[in-house]
């Protein structure tokens, strides 16, 4: 038995002998209690505590711990348990908890924290292992800054150990303004990018959450009465994928119901996504929690932001979530869930089985070791994460051999994000370490005289984010009317270059933006994103030529907005590169090095396990910076469907990095295709099937997603 056991059970059999006595006895009964209360309050008696973590690393052990809890609340507190403000519970030996805390890329709003690239620009690197291992120091930091917050006696916002990431959400149309947020527009990268951060996360005993469930992607002003409309074929094949691989393939703690509607319902009472797919179909055993106050777009009358008004009161409204799958609300909605309950509707027993997915999640994380993880804390170990980072996620998208710098070359460096500190920053960020522009980090070889031109353009993250207050020319409230690059920016570019200057242009960015028009006007172009608080190093680093291991595109990026449907339109015809068909400024995957690759042969067989294996012979054939040690190529395999007519035209399916030291270099590239992506829709049973036995399918193996060099046909087999 635990000592909390013991405790428990100590005050029990006091309480039981104290009633057979009368008198006096009363008073030795408030003693007894206040000192267990005391024992309760000490170190060695919470649930952090060393001596616990061996009895709770047994879920047999926290399966009864939060039976034992649960027999001992009352009705209040167990309703005050499934709001995201935990209540102190001493008795019961529960410090006040919030559920709420961000760690986007890096710890959100708790002070100093590392800022790293947001996760597009994560994504852009296509390196899972480099994104697991930055999740992994953001979970190590976490679990210092509530160590101290502990400490100190603080049990707000913001200081938990449960983060509301990552989002993994798809990057359907650029014109959204959290897409920055997002991991892009593939399925497939994104489930990639998602499990490692989760992993990356829960190895060190802290909560990630997938969110937000499900097809929600803008309009950023509407998204409080906004319903998504969308086929079945586009809702299983785009929008859940991710969801389904992570829910399947991670032990992810928590998946976050969304503020839109899907299909006419609101996300959080959405029965078919909550209970039919994820609970039932998936066989999801984690917490589900609404994204923050969604549940009064259900029913609130609020004149000042139209919602939903799908239901007519909090109470129908709680009985709905609570009585089917939410556990957790993340809000204010404590008065309703006990209207709920007290009238009747909403039972006790569905309390307590949403409290046992509560208070088992909560047990867990805090059960860790703290003092063993903070150990590890090295803020030189994530520096070094966070530059290479920036440096693999910066994306060449022109060099006339401009690039690299010659040695003693000078920069004119200017541009509307020249010397902005707060831009690499992006949204959803801790206060860096590191306060540093562009301008700052070259200033050694800046010189306002340079024939060179390093021009610092693109948008800015004040214009482009969530739910933002801006009105102006090209956005709205945090999204954006158009794509193209403002064109105050395209009429200084042509300028410069029309007097003589060479054009070095850097765009900031959280999405995909159209710049057609500049590309006569300028000599290289790089992609830099918001990049985090190292960003300036990394953009001096490959500016240099001191490194060549750039990263490739997680979007597409259109020519001209007429290539998109409507904003709001939320079909995947005409999308991203698996669905559009013009041609693209730039296609999904795409990106230079100083280096130049060749596939020469490539081999593909399918394994017993249904899975397919590629083998690529891969050959650095040359480079213009020989000097470097360190040259990174990514190997992309694409899947077409050619005989299933409702599929998309490709699908990332595989990729693989790997690192060449010198010029005709070779290396056998192998990636494996998971069955989970050789599947299709089957129209008549409106789900995802294995692909059918004897079909035919193409595998494309190439540097983009337009490499079409390498196609290779097979019929695929389905294993008895």
């Amino acid at each position: 038995m635990s000592y909390f056991d013991r405790i428990v059970n100590l005050q029990i059999s006091i309480d039981t002998r104290l009633q057979r006595r009368s008198g006096d006895i009363t008073m030795m009964h408030s003693i007894v209690l206040f000192l267990l209360y005391l024992l309760l309050l000490t170190p060695s008696f919470s649930f952090a505590a060393k001596g616990m973590n061996d009895d709770l690393s047994d879920d047999s052990c926290i399966v009864d711990r939060v039976t034992t809890i649960i027999g001992q609340l009352t009705l209040d507190e167990k309703l005050s348990l499934l709001i995201h403000h935990n209540p102190a519970i001493p008795r019961v030996g529960l410090q006040a908890y919030s559920w709420w805390n961000e760690a986007l890329h890096g710890v959100g709003r708790a002070g100093h924290a590392t800022v790293y690239p947001m996760p597009v620009a994560l994504a852009a690197t296509f390196n899972t292992q480099l994104v697991e291992d930055i999740f992994d120091a953001v979970a190590v930091e976490a679990r210092m800054k509530f160590h101290r917050a502990q400490d100190t006696g603080y049990y707000g916002d913001y200081a938990g150990l449960s983060f509301f990431t990552p989002n993994i959400n798809i990057f359907r149309d650029p014109r959204w303004g959290r897409g920055m947020e997002t991991y892009g527009e593939d399925p497939f990268l994104t489930a990639m990018m998602g499990k490692a951060c989760v992993e990356g996360l829960q190895h060190n005993g802290v909560a990630a959450c997938l969110k937000h469930f499900a097809a929600h992607s803008g309009p950023e002003s509407l998204r409080h009465e906004f319903n998504a409309r969308v086929t079945d074929y586009d809702l299983h094949t785009t929008y859940l994928p991710a969801f389904e691989y992570l829910v399947k393939n991670t032990h992810v703690a928590q998946v976050m119901c969304a503020y839109n509607r899907t299909d006419g319902v609101p996300c959080c009472i959405n029965n078919r996504l909550l209970k039919d797919i994820l609970r039932d179909e998936w066989n999801y055993q984690g917490m589900v929690v609404t994204d923050c106050w969604a549940l009064n777009d259900v029913y609130d009358t609020d004149t000042l932001i139209p919602r939903h008004r799908y239901l007519n009161s909090a109470a129908e409204t709680y009985v709905e979530a609570f009585g089917s799958e939410v556990d957790l609300e993340c809000g204010s909605g404590y008065q309703g869930l006990s209207d709920a309950v007290r009238s009747g509707a909403l039972r006790e027993s569905d309390i307590d089985r949403h409290l046992r997915r509560v208070l088992s999640t909560r047990l867990r994380f805090e059960s860790w070791n703290d003092s063993a993880i903070i150990r590890r804390y090295s803020q030189k170990r994530s520096d070094s994460l966070n530059l290479a980072a920036a440096g693999q996620s910066m994306v060449l998208l022109k060099n006339n051999g401009i690039l690299p710098l010659q040695p003693g070359t000078s920069l004119r460096v200017m541009g509307p994000n020249a010397n902005d500190t707060l831009m690499p920053l992006g949204n959803y960020n801790g206060t860096p370490h590191h306060f540093v522009s562009i301008a700052s980090a070259l200033s050694d070889i800046s010189d306002t005289h340079s024939s060179v031109v390093l021009y610092v353009g693109g948008l800015n993250p004040q214009l482009e984010g969530e739910e933002l207050q801006v009105e102006s020319d090209g956005f709205f409230k945090g999204d954006r009317t158009r794509i193209e690059l403002p064109q105050y920016q395209v009429d200084e570019l042509c300028r410069l270059k029309s007097q003589g200057y060479h054009v070095i242009l850097l765009l900031c960015s959280g999405g995909a933006i159209a710049f057609n028009n500049v590309m006569d006007c300028t000599d290289a172009i790089v992609e830099g994103w918001y990049d985090g608080e190292m960003m300036g190093e990394a953009v001096r680093q490959v500016l240099l030529g001191e490194r060549d291991d750039m990263g490739r595109l997680p979007l597409t990026f259109y020519a001209y907005i007429g290539q998109l449907p409507a904003f709001d339109d939320y079909s995947m015809q005409r999308r991203t590169y698996r669905y559009m068909d013009e041609k693209p400024l730039f296609p999904f995957g795409f990106g230079l090095n100083y280096s130049h690759f060749t596939i020469d042969s490539v081999y593909v067989q399918q394994q017993s396990d249904k899975s397919i294996h590629v083998a690529a012979l891969v050959t650095m054939d040359s480079t213009i910076a020989p000097w470097l040690e360190r040259h990174r190529t990514v190997l992309q395999c694409y899947l077409s469907l050619p005989v299933i007519t409702n599929s998309p035209k490709k699908s990332l399916v595989a990729f693989q990095t790997a690192i060449f030291s010198s010029a005709g270099e070779s290396h056998w590239m192998h990636c494996t295709i998971d069955p989970f992506w050789l599947r299709y829709f089957d129209v008549d049973l409106n789900t995802m099937m294995p692909i059918p036995n004897g079909q035919q399918i193409q595998i494309q193996v190439g540097f983009d997603s337009e490499d079409t060099s390498h196609v290779i046909t097979l019929y695929y087999i389905q294993n008895e």
